[in-house]
């Protein structure tokens, strides 16, 4: 069967996974309204195409935080990808690399981060972090991501405490006792939640944490997680290098706002002070470019990747990635955009909906 979209991936990956798999992918908090309309978010935005532009030549190069990528959509940090597929993060990290993109590695990886490194050591990676009430835990996986050539720390923020995700309680969701929490192996013993200790996250995390992080290491910091125009001033002052808009796939708090509908106020705030970055509900090329047209540096995405590993590993993870990037390129032409500079808030008109 060819894969045309993401939705086949997604339909791929919901036949083939097993039905807790799934449900632990897909789930979100409480009655999913802010996951399902991180994607709703997306068709009340309407583009204003230029005509007679000249796109016989198009490139969708950008950079993030001084570093050149092939296009604007990297793989946002997504637990336990062996789930998925044998070979986990490992296929993830080889995808990436092959399309010269970020992959944010997430703490909670069946691989660990030299695994990933072994794998796809040309790759560009920053990793996500979060803060444990075992400060000496955080500690250590900073300094061994830093030696192993990690560009950036993603911490996030919008986890004091999980979610309450239904189908996940229903299902007494489990790491299968042949799968590892790999960055903490032998370090974590009993598996509680998700693979990991209970009470193992910080809900005491607060903005002096961010001094804390930044005395330790000497990577650019990206906090993830912030849906309010006060946080990402305020994640400025405390001289963070980005902002992920995210409201964790819609896995924390529900009723919060689109992230594709908290950017816009989140890039009036910090006017290009720092650069700004999204995930949550990009399924499309023209989600990409209503995105960077609100202000977006680059995106991430997280499950589509998940459902690329599901259908063929690393082949399929590089499937997923190409089709955007096709899909972004030919967004942007229909467009009027040669290029990424020329992509601007001009390009949206809020739709009446």
């Amino acid at each position: 069967m060819a894969m045309v979209c993401l939705t086949d991936f997604e339909e791929y990956a919901k036949e083939h996974l097993s039905k807790a798999t799934w449900d632990y992918y897909a789930a979100g908090a409480d009655e999913c309204c802010t996951r399902d309309d991180n994607l709703l978010a997306y068709k009340r935005i309407r583009l204003r195409p230029r005509i007679l532009r000249d796109v016989s030549v198009s490139d969708t190069r950008t950079t993030v935080q001084g570093t050149e990528i092939s296009f604007p959509v990297g793989i946002a940090p997504t637990a336990f990808h062996c789930l998925a597929w044998h070979e986990g993060e490992v296929a993830t990290a080889r995808a990436t690399e092959a399309l010269n993109t970020c992959y944010i590695t997430s703490t909670y990886s069946t691989c660990s981060v030299e695994e990933i490194v072994a794998a796809a050591p040309n790759g560009y990676r920053w990793f996500q972090l979060y803060v444990y009430r075992d400060r000496k835990l955080s500690e250590q996986i900073v300094h061994r991501v830093e030696a192993l050539g990690y560009k950036a720390l993603v911490l996030t923020v919008d986890v004091p405490y999980t979610g309450k995700r239904r189908n996940d309680i229903r299902n007494q969701f489990k790491l299968p006792p042949h799968l590892k929490v790999k960055n903490f192996d032998g370090v974590l013993q009993e598996t509680e939640e998700y693979g990991i200790p209970a009470n193992t996250l910080d809900p005491s995390i607060s903005w002096k944490d961010v001094y804390w992080l930044q005395s330790i290491t000497r990577l650019p910091i990206i906090i993830k997680g912030i849906l309010t125009k006060e946080d990402a001033e305020l994640a400025v002052e405390h001289g963070v290098q980005g902002i992920i808009v995210s409201n964790h796939g819609g896995r924390q708090l529900d009723g919060g706002p689109a992230s594709i509908d908290a950017l816009s106020e989140i890039v009036d705030t910090v006017q290009g002070r720092i650069e700004v970055y999204l995930d949550g509900g990009i399924r499309t090329g023209s989600d990409v470019l209503k995105a960077l047209a609100l202000g977006a540096k680059c995106v991430f995405i997280g499950r589509p990747a998940v459902w690329g590993l599901a259908y063929k590993g690393e082949e399929g993870v590089r499937e997923v990635l190409q089709i955007l990037n096709d899909e972004f390129r030919l967004s942007m032409a229909l467009s009027g955009c040669r290029n990424v500079a020329e992509i601007n808030r001009n390009l949206i008109q809020f739709s009446k909906l």
